[in-house]
């Protein structure tokens, strides 16, 4: 693509539109050129090996993939593919004859909306990470599996760009320190990978391999309208954007923890999980974001390496390696665990609790009214139309809800990670099976019993209710029934159990100071 071109491209009377002015960005692979409230965005005649767009026919083909795969997820900003014909000098934009080069027809967008630049600014909010989770979730429930013969999802193409990683890095290191770590790093990688082999040929006949995002970042991620946007997909690489769902969730996690935003990670795997129910994903976490750290650390190296580059910059370059590495390296600890049991009639509390103990204590939280519903094909905001004691209320559907609890806790502990139980738990036996999978599991079981005034109670039912965006589908009705029929707590577990007020924000703060001390002796 020659300089004449991208210059001639810069004059107004080429487009269809009015033009503000006009401002080019140019990146390793493409350039941008602005206009206002369009942007063209043209690929660079380059072959870096996992990326050719060396042809005018290569560069057409991955423009139509970008197009393709964008608008799924960002359909108002990817508008449609151009020709640009004529000469070097003297292009035309959507005219006859031969075609010169083709760009992609954008919507531009206000760059402060970009998630990394609003996070440097400290504006993302807790609302906006959930609703970045709900888009992700829904995202990666609605793509297509990738075919069960193709190459996608085995375990050699998992593993392959992981040994990748530690092969190209150690020939960019030479410090003793950077090396050891790198050897321990690449020792636990390939140990881990062993461990779960077949999980990985599990996800791949159950049809876990979509064609996903590939490069989910904040880098990629925009405020447009009012509604978060995700754009950018990998197009040049089938390989980098037909992966596990999880390897995929697992970039903008490992972003956000590389961040220092370790809360908002741990709500957006929450938000992820609840509407997915993919909990047996978790065991590959670790794995993944280990996996997307040292891509990055990879990357802070290459740019090291680069002709011309300042000691200072080097320096700084090799301080983001070294952070990346940390972080793949926290991501091999066996973290410490625990099964947080909740209790409390419907209404007292427990879901809000529940957001503390994510944020706090990184818990995965499973709430039995969205997994009752799921048991019965249901979203969790969609009524059940069924009465008391009957639909999916019966004793028997109860009985499914509370073993579907039990498997999902071991699944989540065996996982690594802390679990909250959010169920009401009135029944004795209901309490001890939670507190059998504790044991089971080798860690402690705590019973968090969540006792708020009965009027508030009753108040944040019918506050609830009408709202009707909830799971729970209790009524007072139902909760009188609660009140009458449960088993108060034993002696025993009166003695440990954490009580808390979830109305008290003292009470809240309290149960956070004492659960950490409960943990921490343990």
């Amino acid at each position: 693509m020659s300089t004449e071109l991208i210059t001639a491209l810069q004059s107004a009377e080429l487009y269809d539109h009015d033009v503000e002015s006009f401002q080019l960005i140019e990146t390793h692979i493409s350039q941008v050129i602005l206009t206002g409230e369009y942007a063209y965005k043209i690929k660079k005649p380059v072959d870096f090996g996992f990326l050719d767009f060396s042809t005018l026919e290569k560069r057409h083909h991955f423009c139509k993939e970008e197009l393709r795969l964008n608008q799924r997820l960002a359909p108002d900003l990817y508008l449609n593919l151009i020709t640009i014909t004529g000469t070097p000098e003297a292009p035309v934009i959507d005219g006859d004859g031969p075609v010169l080069e083709y760009a992609i027809k954008m919507k531009q967008f206000p760059q402060e909306g970009l998630f990394d630049k609003l996070q440097a600014e400290q504006k993302i909010t807790s609302s906006h990470i959930a609703e970045l989770g709900q888009l992700i979730a829904h995202f990666h429930l609605n793509i297509e599996p990738a075919p069960a013969d193709s190459r996608f999802g085995t375990p050699d193409q998992v593993y392959a760009p992981v040994n990748q990683n530690f092969e190209q890095i150690r020939e960019m290191i030479d410090q003793p320190a950077l090396l050891g770590q790198l050897e321990n790093l690449e020792a636990w990688a390939k140990a881990t990978f062993d461990r779960l082999q077949p999980l990985f040929e599990k996800r791949k006949a159950e049809g876990f391999i979509r064609e996903c995002h590939g490069d989910i970042h904040l880098g990629n991620i925009t405020l447009y309208q009012g509604k978060v946007v995700l754009f950018d997909c990998i197009e040049f690489n089938d390989d980098f954007r037909w992966t596990d769902t999880m390897s995929d969730l697992a970039f903008i996690l490992m972003d956000l923890q590389e961040r220092g935003l370790d809360s908002y990670a741990r709500t957006l795997l929450n938000q992820y999980l609840a509407i997915t129910g993919d909990y047996d994903g978790l065991a590959l976490l670790h794995f993944y974001q280990a996996y997307r750290a040292m891509v990055r650390a990879k990357i802070a190296l290459f740019t090291r390496a680069s002709p011309g580059m300042d000691e200072a910059m080097q320096a700084r370059l090799l301080a983001s390696y070294t952070k990346y590495a940390d972080l793949a390296e926290t991501c091999s600890m066996v973290p410490a665990c625990a099964c947080l049991i909740g209790h409390g009639v419907s209404g007292s509390g427990k879901s809000t609790i529940g957001k503390t103990l994510i944020e706090n204590f990184g818990a995965i939280h499973i709430r039995s009214d969205a997994e009752r519903k799921r048991l019965f094909d249901l979203a969790a905001t969609e009524s059940s139309r069924s009465e008391p004691d009957g639909g999916i209320y019966t004793k028997e559907a109860t009985q499914r809800t509370y073993q579907r609890l039990h498997d999902l806790a071991q699944t989540i502990l065996q996982a690594g990670y802390t679990v909250f139980i959010d169920a009401t738990n009135l029944l004795a036996s209901q309490r001890d099976g939670f507190q059998q999978v504790a044991e089971e599991n080798g860690v402690p079981g705590v019973l968090i019993s969540c006792q708020t005034d009965e009027n508030i109670v009753r108040q944040w039912i019918t506050q609830r209710q009408g709202r009707g965006q909830d799971a729970s589908e209790a009524t007072l009705e139902v909760l009188d029934r609660q009140l009458a029929t449960q088993q108060p707590l034993t002696a025993e577990e009166k003695g440990h159990a954490l009580v808390v007020d979830a109305a008290s924000t003292v009470s809240v703060s309290n149960l956070v100071e004492c659960l950490k001390k409960r943990l921490d002796s343990v």
